[in-house]
């Protein structure tokens, strides 16, 4: 790239995900392109749109070079960041539409687990291909090799994506009935009974049928109180999920080289699937309350802790006071890991109805880019200013995430999807009615069954 300077790599890094034009072409991607491909192509072919264009923009990334070499990979870093769009909500869609009501939570978590793992091989394959600089020759193709690997999950999951069923409430939204039972059937057999199954696929069909007489215009997410409701809220967990800081700026701040740097940051992702793994068998038995307001906690006194060291040994003077910043920023990612991170996108992806699920989840995800570019402006322009005080900030962010929690997000967890209805109508603030044991199978019953029938 012959040596960019500072500020151009801060635009290459930034296109992608934060920075004044991540707003633009991320919320097309989230408002006008991953919701429409979900709605019309299916949940599958728009993970699968979403995996071309990573490949594509991926491609102008690797193959950036000459006098073009910057508009290049800009051009690449925004199409990238467009399938990256399309796929970060398309899959938790998928999850969350095909899990049972008692599991929902584990199998969207999935998706945070599969997002920290590819963030540690990314950091892994960065500090492995910074030995990787002999010749200029290697020096010239290593960066690009480290691109490149993108390619291979892109190709595992691009030729897997057609083997799955397609979810069977878009295909009821699309009155393909019989695929739809076939999908279950696919789905369930096996684990539930050809009965349960039948009074599941009725259970959807109702719900369908009776949010289609609502509309199906975006619209109804601003019109609808109910709608709004659950807009406003999955928005503003997504706004607050993204409040966050960033690892390696923090590492470089304590005086670590690029290598050390992205070692540290593989080991901290590393942990964090572990991490994440644990949130897994957590969020369906604690609860998406709990592991969020948990998950506040850790990552405040994280903040804390590097705020009263920074404090009092200032310019990083004492080694042993660094060690201890680099262990609470562990322990801040890792509440992120069993919080924020997987427990956003499970509530947001599953308290709207089938009709407006893509749409509400797309919608309350350019909540997350707002809060992306506050922080992106905040953190670089506050630690130059304040220094370690702007860990206050963060602490405080986080310590008041806990009471909003608390008093504004019903509990979700065990309820089948097609129950969020009286959920939102019956939540008073700061009460939730009637929550769901985690073991019971609501969804698979339809509302006129009796309790004899139950038994």
């Amino acid at each position: 790239m012959g040596h960019p300077s500072p500020s151009r790599k801060g635009v290459i890094t930034a296109i992608y995900y934060l920075g004044t034009c991540e707003w633009i072409y991320r919320g097309i991607s989230y408002l006008f392109l991953s919701h429409a491909a979900s709605d019309f192509f299916g949940r599958r072919y728009a993970a699968l749109t979403g995996i071309f264009t990573v490949a594509v923009g991926n491609a102008f990334e690797c193959g950036a070079t000459g006098d073009g070499a910057y508009a290049m990979m800009i051009v690449g870093r925004i199409i990238s960041g467009i399938g990256v769009g399309m796929l970060s909500t398309s899959v938790p869609l998928y999850q969350s539409e095909v899990a049972p009501a008692g599991k929902r939570g584990k199998y969207v978590v999935l998706n945070h687990v599969g997002f920290v793992a590819g963030l540690a091989a990314g950091f892994w394959v960065g500090y492995g291909v910074t030995f990787w600089s002999a010749t200029e020759h290697d020096i010239y193709v290593s960066w690009r090799f480290s691109l490149a690997v993108i390619l291979i999950p892109c190709f595992i999951f691009g030729v897997g994506l057609p083997f799955l069923p397609e979810t069977p409430r878009w295909l009821i939204e699309h009155d393909y009935h019989d695929k739809a039972r076939k999908a279950l059937y696919w789905l369930r057999e096996g684990s539930f009974s050809e009965e349960q199954i039948d009074a599941e696929l009725t259970h959807i069909t109702e719900n369908v049928e009776a949010h289609r007489s609502q509309g199906t215009s975006w619209t109804v997410l601003f019109t609808d109180r109910n709608l709004f409701n659950r807009l406003w809220r999955a928005s503003l967990l997504q706004f607050m999920s993204q409040m966050v800081d960033y690892l390696p700026t923090l590492f470089e701040k304590l005086g670590l080289s690029t290598r050390v740097t992205l070692m540290a940051g593989g080991i901290e992702s590393t942990l964090k699937i572990g991490m994440t793994v644990i949130e897994m068998f957590l969020i369906d038995r604690l609860g998406r309350r709990v592991t969020l307001t948990a998950g506040c906690v850790a990552m405040g006194l994280g903040m804390m802790i590097n705020g009263i060291l920074g404090q009092i040994y200032p310019e990083n003077t004492n080694s042993a006071a660094d060690v201890v910043c680099i262990v609470f920023i562990f322990i801040y990612a890792l509440g992120y890991s069993m919080g924020f991170g997987p427990a956003a996108w499970v509530y947001g992806s599953e308290i709207f109805p089938t009709s407006v699920r893509a749409r509400g989840l797309n919608f309350s995800a350019s909540g997350g880019a707002i809060g992306s570019i506050i922080v992106a402006q905040v953190w670089p322009v506050g630690i130059d200013a304040i220094g370690s005080n702007i860990y206050f900030f963060f602490m405080a962010v986080n310590f008041v995430c806990i009471p909003i929690i608390i008093l504004f997000y019903p509990e979700t967890k065990g309820r089948p999807l097609e129950d969020m209805d009286s959920l939102f109508n019956k939540t008073v603030v700061g009460v939730v009615e009637g929550e769901v044991d985690e073991n019971t199978e609501p969804v698979l019953l339809p509302k006129n069954v009796s309790n004899a029938s139950r038994s």
